[in-house]
């Protein structure tokens, strides 16, 4: 069933050229992306039953795979599957730079107002740098350093330290999620977090701060006294 077989005034396309995209529902707006549905279903209930399956939660959707959708849903292919989570990685990396609108970095505080809509919802770890100039303002939108698991993510200082020269800026901050929502640094994040502190030093380098993110809270390395 597709989109072309509804009432003119039922097909998302056309009510968006006439009404804007805001008299939408999130389950229109993804129909417009993948276009048609399946012999049961059109487009706009195909993605109202997986929005439906994910509480309503766009954050929910960002979440699944590609082998959630192919498998989970008929009528949502690779391609349609891929449109979807290419729209949700937009809407992300759209977070990322009205967090990064936030110029100056003066506290831990600032860095998980930052990185908390970034990586405070992920489903796996996430590890960014965020790079600050010498008046403490942010270099440009934090840096993916490593993406890994439920539990763990390798992260390589050699990177981090090598966008810091590239960007030529003297202080840097790290964060990094925990998606199980426990706060608390784990023995290899404080490995990490000494590793890299000692490599700024070498390197004359400022470590600011190592920050673990969580949905409604962080850890802070600084403030704990450990840096």
């Amino acid at each position: 069933m597709n989109i072309k077989d509804l009432p003119l005034d039922e097909r998302p396309r056309e009510r968006m050229m006439e009404q804007g995209a805001s008299a939408l529902s999130p389950a229109e707006l993804l129909a417009i992306l993948i276009g048609s549905g399946n012999t049961e279903e059109s487009a706009v209930q195909l993605m109202q039953r997986l929005l439906s399956d994910c509480n309503g939660s766009l954050k929910a959707l960002s979440r699944l795979s590609l082998k959630d959708l192919t498998q989970g849903y008929k009528g949502l292919g690779p391609a349609k599957a891929v449109t979807i989570l290419a729209a949700c990685e937009l809407g992300k990396r759209r977070e990322m730079e009205v967090a990064a609108e936030k110029r100056f970095v003066t506290s831990s505080a600032d860095l998980y107002n930052i990185m908390r809509p970034i990586m405070g919802d992920l489903p796996h770890e996430e590890s960014y740098a965020l790079f600050l100039r010498s008046d403490n303002s942010l270099e440009g939108l934090p840096f993916l350093v490593s993406k890994g698991g439920l539990t763990g993510t390798m992260v390589d200082i050699r990177i981090i330290l090598r966008e810091a020269l590239i960007r030529q800026t003297p202080t840097l901050a790290l964060a990094h999620n925990h998606p199980s929502g426990n706060k608390r640094p784990s023995r290899e994040d404080d490995q990490l977090t000494n590793s890299l502190q000692n490599a700024c030093t070498v390197m004359k380098l400022r470590l600011l701060d190592h920050i673990v993110v969580t949905s409604n809270d962080y850890y802070s390395y600084k403030e704990m006294g450990k840096l």
